[in-house]
């Protein structure tokens, strides 16, 4: 099965989009369960992320010197898993084990997965995580211009998140812990779809004006639209110039390209219903 490597070509990162929401729905469809419309949704971000961004690759997954890429929201690890099997990090035939009994592909990322950094599971946890690594990397890179003149390579961390996520208490601690410190080599993006598990977000708790509070605790902020592929990629390389955090608000449709999925907050998870499976199949590939 085909395995992907990076390209700067949009066609080609459409491509890669379209191959990773496929392997996501063959994975829960064998499964019988999990989460499908947050990877739908970010689908087009894991592709510009592990195609075109990061610098991280199965050779130098262990290497200090890597980019570093958490999953907040780690019920979306199908796409996360999709992404990673994809680049090589481990044989796509993996996929057909998704959430089987001592599988590798859990139904939340964990650290014994090639290519993850960080094991998941209550939401708002992971930006702290995140802060942490990049403030290490920081305080690294200071040493090192102590004794020896000069800097070294920026390394990155970027933290996928939900919006559903800003609703912890927690989160809001580690936003103000990066502004802080001025971790210039941290960039946040937010899955902006407006849907959690039992609504929207407006219904269960309105987030407000997310983008103004982040420029009022001190981040840059970028929004764009999650599945444009030129603006995702300009966001990305513009965070990367940046010297305080960056929040890239990526507007998403949860669901994107299946039509009876697309911004119904009933396919959260995937069901499974009968039908369900031959209908989406068939609109991806028509």
């Amino acid at each position: 099965m085909t395995t992907f490597s990076h390209t700067t070509d949009i066609a080609e990162l459409q491509k890669i989009a379209h191959q990773l929401r496929l392997d996501v729905l063959e994975m829960l469809h064998l499964a019988g369960s999990g989460h499908i419309g947050g990877p739908f949704g970010m689908a087009d971000i894991f592709a510009a992320l592990y195609f075109s961004f990061l610098n991280t690759t199965p050779e130098n997954s262990n290497n200090p010197e890597r980019d570093y890429c958490l999953l907040s929201n780690g019920h979306i690890c199908p796409i996360y898993y999709a992404a990673l099997g994809r680049r090589g990090f481990f044989s796509v035939e993996e996929f057909k084990r998704l959430r089987k009994i001592d599988s590798l592909l859990q139904w939340h990322p964990k650290l014994s997965i090639p290519g993850v950094e960080n094991s998941s599971w209550p939401l708002g946890h992971w930006l702290s995580q995140a802060v942490g690594i990049a403030l290490a990397i920081q305080m690294k890179n200071k040493k090192w211009i102590m004794n020896n003149g000069g800097s070294s390579s920026k390394k990155r961390v970027v933290c996928c998140m939900s919006d559903g996520e800003h609703q912890e208490g927690q989160t809001w601690e580690a936003v103000m812990s990066a502004a802080k410190w001025n971790l210039g080599n941290l960039i946040a993006i937010m899955d902006y779809n407006g849907l959690q598990i039992e609504g929207t977000t407006d219904e269960i708790m309105p987030l407000g004006n997310i983008a103004q509070k982040y420029l009022t605790f001190g981040w840059e902020v970028i929004e764009i639209d999650g599945h444009d592929f030129t603006q995702i990629l300009g966001a990305l390389w513009s965070a990367d110039t940046h010297e305080k955090p960056t929040m890239i608000i990526a507007k998403t449709v949860l669901g994107k390209w299946v039509s009876f999925m697309e911004n119904n907050w009933g396919y959260h998870d995937w069901a499974g219903k009968p039908g369900d499976y031959e209908r989406a199949i068939w609109e991806l590939l028509k």
